[in-house]
């Protein structure tokens, strides 16, 4: 055989073996995935076969080891037990009618009732939000646990961690759990782990990626939540992760960068299922199951108070409220069907703050349906992002919605808005760790609290005020006249979006 026949051979093999692998790749990809997720990734093995190939067994599945969620479904089993009729531990026949059903989707996806007499403070003030969870941990007499996706030992958190310390001193249970690949990229993560260790904290990276112990899942997927729970009374969540508020990265210090957010401090029956998430994923890595709480919710008689007219909840000032846990754990994408149902059911106007803005098809299409259907309805975005890709991936879908008639508020630099919360009518919130993204959809495990009650929202409508009076109004005008760069580059990061 001459070395042209050779050669030949070689190309028509190669050729065949590039179909193969185009049609299984069609076939295997496109099994219970989103179309343009399907289309995008046997685009990229087609195209770039081996490379494409690779990185789909390395980043293309969204979903964690079947063992992580074998744990995930049996704590559901269990929370369900415990919380049967609990549900009815709540203020129904105040609710807009529309919320009854996403009350029950969410119960179903999550195993989490709507629970009532809750308070829920917002703190929009990033020292204030940590002084606040350190007074709490020093008030502790039994347990404490602490779940970020950031957790770092700084100047900003020490008192924070040397509140930890003391907790331990006096015999309290106090476990901690952060994100292992978010540690690891982490300069000081050093300090932060001897800290713990010298302290006594028990402390486990949550998704470790340590191929040869057998500790193995994608490695974008993600634990996201940012939780604290204290005697299984009083609980944080939000959007701060436990670090200096310029993310100790030295060009955010160069630029005067820092990240504003915003925090819920609960009191009241939804601390423990706040608790429960944190449950979940304290055996989820370590094997140990801690006791759930199973003792009787009963709600706080109201004290008396003038009423206003019309307005439910105004009496006391508690709220009712429901934990919904999401993430490759689950067999759903939980917070993405909660987020299209809610913005589905609005009547009247829409408030959203997320930092990363790159919304599923459904969300997306829910937005634009909302304004067309002649809701006010708002965005709150940075002006500035912090990640290039997501950013100009964003910002690929300003001008749909400004055409749908979306007030769209770009929040001035040098600050970046990290804050994650939408507000529904008058009386509906929703805050947690989730961004309105395809990320925290599909790859980030995160915590969302649904809550109903006025008071609760008129506060979380004069943050959104204070957003508005420190942004920019973007206009359809100014957007389409921006320079071409940014037209190519918002167009080309979009379509790195569906990679999921």
């Amino acid at each position: 055989m001459t070395g042209l026949e050779v050669g030949e051979t070689t190309a028509l093999v190669l050729l065949a073996a590039h179909i193969v692998l185009g049609f299984v790749a069609t076939v295997l990809v496109s099994a219970n995935r989103r179309p343009s997720a399907a289309i995008a990734w046997v685009l990229t093995i087609v195209f770039i076969p081996f490379l494409g190939a690779l990185a789909y067994l390395l980043v293309g599945r969204s979903r964690l080891p079947r063992a992580r969620r074998e744990k995930q479904a049996e704590v559901n089993e269990l929370v369900l037990a415990r919380t049967a009729g609990l549900s009815l531990v709540s203020h129904g026949d105040e609710w807009p009618s529309w919320l009854h059903s996403v009350v029950a989707l969410n119960r179903n996806l999550g195993a989490l009732p709507m629970v009532g007499g809750n308070t829920a403070e917002l703190i929009d003030d990033y020292e204030g939000s940590l002084r606040a969870m350190t007074a709490a941990i020093d008030g502790a007499t039994e347990s404490v646990h602490v779940e970020f996706y950031i957790l770092v030992l700084d100047d900003a958190t020490r008192p924070f961690f040397e509140a930890l310390a003391r907790a331990v001193a006096r015999g309290v249970e106090v476990r901690v759990l952060s994100d292992h690949l978010a540690g690891f990229l982490q300069s000081n993560r050093r300090e932060t782990q001897a800290f713990l260790r010298g302290a006594g904290i028990p402390w486990q990276g949550m998704l470790p990626l340590r191929p040869l112990r057998g500790q193995w899942q994608r490695p974008d997927l993600r634990n996201h939540r940012k939780i604290v729970v204290v005697d299984g009374a009083v609980g944080f969540t939000g959007s701060q992760n436990l670090i200096d508020s310029s993310y100790l990265k030295p060009k955010n210090v160069k630029r005067g960068l820092h990240w504003h957010e915003v925090m819920v401090r609960l009191t009241g029956p939804v601390v423990r299922e706040l608790d429960a998430v944190f449950v979940t994923d304290w055996y989820s890595e370590t094997d140990e199951l801690l006791p759930l709480d199973t003792a009787p919710v009963v709600l706080p008689v109201p004290a008396p108070a003038p009423v206003s007219p019309g307005v439910p909840g105004a009496s006391d000032g508690l709220v009712d409220a429901q934990v919904l846990p999401s993430g490759p754990a689950f067999e759903n994408e939980n917070n993405l069907k909660l987020f299209a149902a809610l913005i589905h059911k609005a009547e009247r106007r829409v408030s959203i703050t997320s930092p990363y803005f790159v919304p599923e098809e459904s969300v997306l299409l829910a937005i634009v349906t909302a304004a067309s259907r002649g809701l006010a309805v708002e965005l709150f975005v940075s002006e500035i992002g912090d990640q290039a890709l997501v950013h100009h991936a964003q910002r690929s879908y300003y001008e749909a919605l400004l055409r749908a008639g979306v007030r769209i508020y770009l929040y001035r630099p040098p600050t970046v808005l990290h804050s994650k919360h939408f507000t529904v009518d008058e009386e509906v919130a929703v805050i947690g760790s989730s961004n309105m993204d395809i990320r925290s959809f599909s790859l980030n495990l995160e915590v969302s609290v649904l809550v109903h009650g006025r008071t609760f929202v008129d506060r979380m409508r004069a943050i959104e005020d204070s957003y508005r009076a420190e942004s920019t109004l973007l206009t359809l005008d100014a957007w389409l006249a921006r320079p071409v760069r940014g037209k190519v580059w918002d167009s080309l990061a979009r379509l790195t979006s569906s990679l999921q």
